[in-house]
């Protein structure tokens, strides 16, 4: 099942904030992603809704499987392609920025391409 871009961004932020701070609350989502405490909710929400996160009673929030595997996913483009575009001269924050972007559209196809033939080099 496809889900859409802000979704994505959701459970990668998830996912680097449990790796930076160990645990991961709405608010600390809220700050990271520089949105209202309200729009978290709701993305809250319907991830939850999706079986994508669960929240326990005092807020923490934790990946399900499914959740979990989206954004390793999108974190895996995400670093990959920061890390190329910065070795081609472009700069870091906006190597970051575009990484940002092209991690939800690029196929699987051209991504496996890209990593095949950028490690063999």
């Amino acid at each position: 099942m496809k889900i859409q871009e802000s979704a994505e961004n959701y459970l990668e932020t998830i996912l680097v904030l449990k790796k930076k701070n160990g645990v991961v609350r709405s608010i600390d989502i809220a700050k990271d992603l520089g949105v209202s405490k309200p729009s978290v909710s709701v993305a809250m929400k319907n991830l939850r809704n999706g079986e994508y996160i669960e929240m326990d009673k005092e807020g923490y929030i934790t990946l399900l499987d499914k959740g979990r595997e989206i954004a390793e996913k999108i974190y895996e483009r995400h670093t990959f392609l920061t890390d190329w575009l910065t070795s081609i001269g472009v700069d870091p924050t906006v190597a970051a920025e575009d990484a940002c972007r092209i991690e939800h559209v690029i196929s699987a196809e051209t991504f496996s391409a890209m990593k095949k033939t950028l490690k063999t080099k």
